[in-house]
């Protein structure tokens, strides 16, 4: 798609209207140093021998329909007020010189100020060579103008298309909240024609793909141009939107003493409720973002009507976290701070991972982590404790503002079966370790470690629960933060 087309699909009908001031080009008929080659190699077509710079970018221009390699403004998307960048490949391979780099910041800085998020849609080989060192460095002036839209609490969303490499894709088009890229795009760094020219050799096959580079978590999805919208509509319905009232019924009643062992052999059953569950009965317009390690799930979301982002281990895997997991968890506290959004996590985890792997990997240094982060973060904390709450897997998401526990949920520092093996030399002392210590949701409410239980009566359901548990959340993403500290004294 050209800038225009992908423009007319994502904004509503008629909603355009550009921000770009009239660049002053060279004159064509001046010869310049460095006037062979249109950008990036990706980006070469049919090379001139010897033509000026600006005779390259008058027939650039003819050829686009552009004045440059990108067009920005502003439209509506699905009424939402918006601000666009979008690349133009039509116009030199859609290299980034100077005029180009300036109109990007400039949108930027606009956006930024009339309080818009900003899309944006790439399609560039990077840098414009012929402009060398001086464009180059421009794409610190367009990081420096997003890093401060972030800043501002404004979200910024990316698509990539083919191809977007080089400078481009090592600036505004790696430095999204959220980050997808069109079916089968070249996304890369360096570009495989110049990596042969370098090294003698071609770049190995299907590294620089976006199916690639979704399933290593570096960006957080594929999508077709023309689902773009769809997927649009239900990010920016999380991160605009006001939050909507109410309408789930929060459960009420005290939650009775729970059996320790009763309580961990529940939520090992295969029929437990699961964050999957609670995305599924108590949240609407969601959008998953990239799991490289499924042990983790996270996501933008509403639950009950209220924004968040949920971090929640996911208990269908059945698998340990690992320093993957951790760091995934942690890119969901740090999106949630920079969106100013509340963070909403979510604990069922049989524990950290075991092994040489997750040794070498920093296990604990990433739950220690997750845990520092979590615990100085600025926006509105939930934790729930939802069903297995194990080691320092569970610890990593648990320092919220406010805990919620599903009764029968518990919180050990091993599993039961661990602790007798310690103490006892063996196994059969699970059940009498789980009773001794205190690892219910009733024993940590009376530490206080929980704050809020919730009842699990003999005919719940996954269902039931999981709204139980999203009333729950709701509920307390209502107040500011200062009032939840408050309450908690």
């Amino acid at each position: 798609m050209s800038a225009r087309e992908l423009i007319d699909v994502v904004l509503d009908e008629g909603s355009f209207e550009s921000w770009d001031r009239a660049i002053e080009q060279p004159d064509p008929g001046k010869a310049e140093p460095g006037a062979v080659g249109l950008g990036e190699p990706e980006a070469e077509a049919g090379r001139p021998e010897a033509v000026s710079y600006g005779e390259q970018l008058a027939a650039a221009a003819r050829r686009a329909g552009t004045d440059e390699a990108v067009v920005t403004g502003r439209g509506l998307m699905r009424g939402r007020a918006v601000a666009v960048v979008v690349s133009e490949f039509g116009f030199l391979g859609g290299s980034i010189g100077r005029a180009a780099a300036a109109r990007i910041a400039e949108a930027v800085v606009r956006a930024t100020g009339e309080g818009l998020p900003v899309l944006a849609s790439t399609a560039s080989g990077g840098t414009r060579m012929q402009e060398g060192a001086p464009a180059f460095v421009e794409m610190v002036r367009i990081s420096r103008a997003l890093m401060a839209h972030k800043a501002a609490g404004l979200p910024y969303l990316v698509h990539l298309r083919h191809p977007t490499t080089g400078g481009v894709f090592a600036s505004w088009g790696s430095l999204g909240h959220i980050t997808v890229a069109e079916p089968g795009a070249l996304v890369g760094f360096l570009g495989p024609k110049v990596y042969e020219a370098l090294y003698g050799e071609a770049f190995p096959a299907g590294v620089q793909t976006a199916e690639n580079l979704a399933a290593h978590g570096v960006i957080d999805g594929v999508v077709e141009s023309a689902e773009l919208p769809v997927l649009l509509d239900r990010a920016l319905g999380v991160l605009v939107d006001p939050p909507t009232e109410p309408v789930l019924t929060r459960r009420t009643g005290e939650a009775g003493p729970a059996d320790g062992w009763d309580s961990v052999l529940r939520t090992r059953r295969p029929d437990r409720i699961g964050v999957r569950d609670l995305l599924r009965h108590g949240a609407t317009s969601t959008v998953r973002l990239t799991e490289p390690d499924a042990s983790i799930l996270v996501a933008l979301t509403r639950l009950d009507g209220r924004p968040c982002v949920l971090v929640g281990q996911d208990r269908s895997q059945n698998k340990a976290m690992g320093p993957t997991a951790l760091r995934q968890a942690r890119r969901g506290m740090r999106l949630a701070e920079d969106l100013g959004l509340p963070l909403v996590t979510v604990i069922d985890t049989p524990g950290a991972e075991l092994s040489r792997e997750a040794e070498e990997g920093g296990v604990a240094a990433e739950i220690a982590q997750c845990i520092a982060t979590l615990a100085t973060l600025k926006v509105p904390t939930i934790s729930v404790l939802l069903g297995q709450g194990t080691g320092g897997g569970a610890l990593a998401l648990l320092p919220a503002t406010t805990v919620i526990a599903a009764e029968h949920a518990w919180l050990a520092p091993l599993p039961p079966e661990g602790a007798s093996a310690i103490m006892y030399g063996d196994t059969t002392h699970a059940p009498a370790m789980a009773s001794t210590q205190r690892i219910t949701a009733a024993d940590l409410k009376e530490i206080g470690t929980v704050h809020h239980v919730i009842p699990e009566p003999d005919d719940d359901t996954p269902e039931s629960l999981a709204k139980a548990i999203a009333a729950e959340c709701a509920a307390h993403l209502s107040g500011d933060r200062r009032e939840q500290l408050a309450d908690l004294g």
